[in-house]
């Protein structure tokens, strides 16, 4: 993520240095300005500076996401930014190179630019959280069946004895085909689940078929009974 933010600051410098150098080598040279700085030039050129700063850091805070997925949550905020820093220059162009523009001009006009940045901030860091919270809630409470996934798998690659990975299949089939949502209300039948899943595991480590048959049973049954008690709670 660092590195896509310092191609962006890379790009705002070079920007900010176009914009000196308009201010600061034409501007002198046409025929409408005086060559002297006064109050007023220092206020508008100070006040586009700190535009330009502002979206610096606007721009830092979409970059510096935890993960891709968070930066794609803030790619609006990242266009809202390039958008801008555009706006920032030729805006910024303008304003000096109107010949005796008041300073209050340039003040207000920056104003509105930093405060259209801000709003587009907080809409999309907010919305990113609520994205964030959605997706974290959706992997805690499918965790269980993808635990049980994943255990089921391992224990098929480790069998030896063709009627063992028969059972293994058996209690595969059922775990791949099971509503991955999970509940509060499933936590009783879960551990229950949990608890047949380590001693099938037992079974099927000594290659005892027939326990582990009797097992994988009883497993078969609790998946569905599950199900049936997970689809009860969505209505």
């Amino acid at each position: 993520m660092k590195n896509y933010f310092r191609y962006y600051a890379l790009i705002w410098m070079i920007l900010l240095m176009v914009y000196n150098l308009v201010v600061f080598l034409i501007r002198p040279i046409l025929p409408a300005f005086e060559s002297k700085y006064d109050t007023r030039f220092w206020i508008a050129w100070g006040f586009i500076i700190a535009s330009f700063i502002g979206n610096l850091i606007f721009a830092y805070i979409a970059f510096k996401a935890e993960n891709l997925k968070k930066l794609f949550y803030n790619i609006p905020l990242i266009k809202v930014s390039w958008s801008t820093l555009i706006v920032m220059l030729v805006v910024g162009c303008v304003l000096m190179l109107i010949p005796k523009c008041p300073a209050w001009i340039a003040v207000i006009v920056c104003i509105i630019i930093i405060a259209g940045n801000s709003v587009a901030l907080i809409k999309t860091v907010w919305a990113a959280e609520v994205v964030d919270k959605v997706d974290k809630k959706i992997n805690s409470q499918t965790s269980f069946i993808k635990k049980l996934t994943v255990d089921t798998e391992g224990l098929l690659a480790s069998v030896k004895n063709d009627s063992v990975e028969l059972e293994c299949k058996k209690v595969l089939d059922a775990v791949r085909y099971s509503d991955p949502m999970s509940n509060n209300a499933l936590s009783s039948i879960e551990a229950e689940i949990t608890d047949k899943m380590v001693k099938f595991a037992n079974a099927v480590s000594s290659n005892d078929a027939l326990k582990a048959k009797n097992i994988a049973e009883e497993l078969v049954v609790l998946i569905g009974d599950r199900n049936r008690k997970c689809k009860i709670l969505k209505v």
